[in-house]
Parts: structure tokens; sequence; C-alpha cells
């Protein structure tokens, strides 16, 4: 594909987790926007449920499914964006929980946290690494999807919320180093929502009170509409009350 083809062709968006809850939301939000979504989700029946959706919404959706900690599913990821020929937006977005009801860190098992860092931590880090060349080709954005629990320090939520503060360091550490390609990277903390990961940390108990992710669809429209240079390095919470770009 020529360098006028790439610029004239649809901007692209590529999601992990992106089969329910927050990264569907996102994943619709930019079809209607008229990007080309690349889906990612672990189970391939649901991430073809998503898809459809996106084709209803004028999306252009190229599904991969597979756990986005193994490189042979970010290979596929890359080559699916090279196929389309640009990359303008990655948004990391596929987490791991860890175990429910959530075990304090003084007793919380290790291969488990090991797991929760290679998909929350190890995998965005690698995927940044796969899709680097095309996200400069494009100067593209990086939205990595942190946490409250990354600041918190709530009783239960060591295992998840450590692995979020890691990607928020991540995330200001790569908006320094990438600057020189043009690429941009922010944190963002989606805030408390009805989703099915939000469901597992509360087994047995009612969380009808919290939001759909659809209530972050007015951050989203806001970031996407920000200068990316001056966004970059920053950590933003979709459900605040207003945002601002700090001086």
């Amino acid at each position: 594909m020529t360098a006028r083809r790439r610029a004239d062709a649809p901007r692209v968006a590529l999601i992990t987790g992106a089969s329910r809850g927050l990264g569907s939301t996102i994943a619709r939000f930019l079809a209607g926007q008229g990007y080309s979504v690349i889906a990612n989700a672990r189970t391939a029946g649901p991430l073809r449920r998503e898809a459809a959706q996106l084709l209803a919404v004028g999306g252009r959706p190229i599904e991969v499914a597979g756990d986005v900690a193994r490189a042979d599913v970010r290979r596929r990821l890359r080559l699916a964006a090279e196929r389309l020929g640009r990359l303008d937006l990655l948004v990391n977005n596929a987490s791991e929980l860890g175990p429910s009801p959530l075990p304090p860190l003084a007793r919380f098992p290790l291969r488990a946290l090991e797991r929760i860092y290679r998909t929350n931590v190890v995998a965005p880090v690698a995927l940044v690494q796969e899709l680097r060349p095309l996200l400069a080709r494009s100067r593209g954005r990086i939205v990595n999807i942190s946490s409250d629990a990354a600041v918190g320090g709530y009783p239960g939520w060591g295992g998840y919320g450590a692995s979020k503060a890691a990607l928020d360091l991540v995330s200001r550490t790569l908006a320094h180093e990438l600057a020189e390609d043009g690429i941009s990277v922010v944190s963002v903390d989606p805030g408390d929502m009805r989703t099915a990961m939000h469901q597992a940390a509360y087994p047995g108990e009612s969380i009808a009170d919290r939001p759909l992710p659809e209530v972050t669809v007015p951050f989203w429209a806001w970031l996407l509409g920000q200068d990316p240079r001056r966004v970059s390095g920053h950590r933003f919470r979709a459900q605040a009350e207003t945002w601002e770009v700090p001086a």
C-alpha cells in the first residue's frame, strides 16, 4: 500500500479485551466514528458476536481471537494491522483480575499473581514493542486501561491494583520514550462499572448501583479530540466531572 493510500484509508484501532464490558463500549464508539477496528478477545464466540455489532454500527471489524499474553497472538494482531496498512490507536484493555473472591496479598497464590502481571503489564509492553513501527508511521496513540485500585490500596485488590500501578508507570515511561516517534501514551482509570470483571470481584453481591461502561463514552470523545502531544504522559479518570490536561 502506498503512502497516499495509507493516508486516505480509514483510521484503525486495535482493542484488546473487546468482546464485552469496557472494551466492547470503546470498540462500538470507535466504529461509530469511522474507525476500522481490530478486535481481540480470548474467546472466539463472544468476539464473533461483538464483531457483528460493530458491523451494525458501520465499523469494519477484524477479529483476532486469543490470549494477548501469548506471543503468537500478538504477531497475528500485528499482521492484521499490517494488512490494513496503518494503526492509529492501540487500547490495552484486556485485564486479568485474579482469583475470586479476592485474596489478601499475604496469602495471594504466586502463580496467579504472575498471571496477572503477564496479562496486565507484560502483554501491553510486548504489544507496544510489536506494533511500534506501525504506530510511529501514523503518529498514533496508546491508551492503557488502569484502575482506581492502582492508587487505592484496597484490601483484596493488591494483586490487580499493583499490576495497574505498574502499568501507570509503564505509560508515563513510554510517553517519554516514544515521543521521538510521535506516539502519545496515556493511562485511563475508567472508574467503577457494572461489568463481569467487577462482578467477579464481589461474588454473590449486587453491583447494580454501578453504571454501565457506556458512562465513559463522553470521555473517549473528549480524549480523541485533544492534541495527542498535550495529553501524552498523563493519567485520566473517565468518570471525573470534568477533564483537563494538567499544565
